[in-house]
């Protein structure tokens, strides 16, 4: 298959596209969603011994999720600096260490949102964190042992495989 025509059906806070595809004889149309370029992390206060993660309303489930920190990668920004900033403002920690954990693709089937999952440790809390009053979020901390965590049943993707990786970590 190959891509013959890109065309903008929507273009707000998200874009939607509709493609058009080359296969053999036959043209499809395909309609693609484009939310950007995400990232995410596990973060692990070495101080405390606990993983900190999130809480916050999230308009696709229409309910609170529980998740690691996570946000978009602004422009040309690189994924590690897109996370400490995210980290920053949803935690209030500071990015002791970064690791790379996985890029993936959430749902590759019309979705083309990467999205870059790291494991970060922090220990020195220098801001409140709650998210950004400009882009409305309210986002409370939510603390677990690596027990905990293991245990929980996530329904948010990007956090059950950090879970999954942190429990194979151990």
């Amino acid at each position: 298959m190959e891509i013959i025509n890109r065309e903008t059906a929507y273009d707000g806070h998200y874009k939607l596209r509709v493609l058009t595809l080359q296969d053999g004889d036959e043209q499809l149309k395909r309609e693609r969603f484009e939310p950007g370029t995400a990232v995410g992390a596990l973060v692990w206060d070495t101080k405390q011994e606990r993983y900190l993660l999130t809480r916050q309303y999230r308009i696709g489930a229409e309910a609170e999720m529980v998740e690691i920190a996570a946000g978009m990668v602004d422009g040309d920004e690189a994924p590690e600096a897109a996370i400490r900033r995210e980290i920053q403002e949803e935690l209030g920690y500071d990015v002791d260490h970064l690791e790379k954990i996985a890029r993936i693709y959430p749902s590759p089937g019309a979705n083309a949102e990467i999205i870059t999952i790291f494991f970060a440790e922090v220990s020195n809390k220098s801001g409140k964190g709650g998210g950004l009053e400009e882009e409305n979020e309210k986002i409370e901390p939510v603390i677990f042992t690596h027990e905990q965590l293991i245990a929980e049943q996530f329904e948010d993707a990007k956090t059950l495989i950090a879970a999954q990786w942190a429990q194979l970590r151990k």
